[in-house]
C-alpha cells in the first residue's frame, strides 16, 4: 500500500501535544479501516527548528490519508505521496 505523508504546522511550544496528535492519527486510521478503507498510521517527524510535524500513513491513495488527518484534527498543510529505502529495498 503506498505511503503519504501529511505535512502539519506545530509550534515548538505545542511540541508535548505531538503525543497527542499520535494517538488521534492512529484512532482515526482504525476507524476508518474499521469502515472498510484501509488506513494504516505509521509514524510521525517533528522538526522543531522548522515548526514542521509529518505525520506517515498508508492509504489507498492521498485523498484517504487527508481524510485521515483531518480526522485526527492535525489541519494539515499538504499531503504527497513517499517512497521508504523500505519499500524500495535500501534498508540492511
Amino acid at each position: 500500500m503506498p505511503s503519504y505523508v501529511v505535512e502539519t504546522y506545530l509550534a515548538r511550544g505545542q511540541a508535548g501535544e505531538r503525543a497527542a496528535c499520535d494517538k488521534r492519527a492512529r484512532s482515526a486510521a482504525d476507524e476508518l479501516t474499521r469502515g472498510m478503507i484501509p488506513v494504516r498510521f505509521d509514524c510521525s517527524i517533528y522538526i522543531p527548528e522548522d515548526e514542521i510535524c509529518f505525520f506517515v500513513f498508508d492509504a489507498p491513495s492521498g485523498r484517504e490519508a487527508a481524510r485521515a488527518a483531518q480526522r485526527a484534527e492535525l489541519q494539515p498543510i499538504r499531503v504527497v505521496a513517499a517512497l521508504s529505502s523500505r519499500e524500495e529495498g535500501l534498508s540492511p
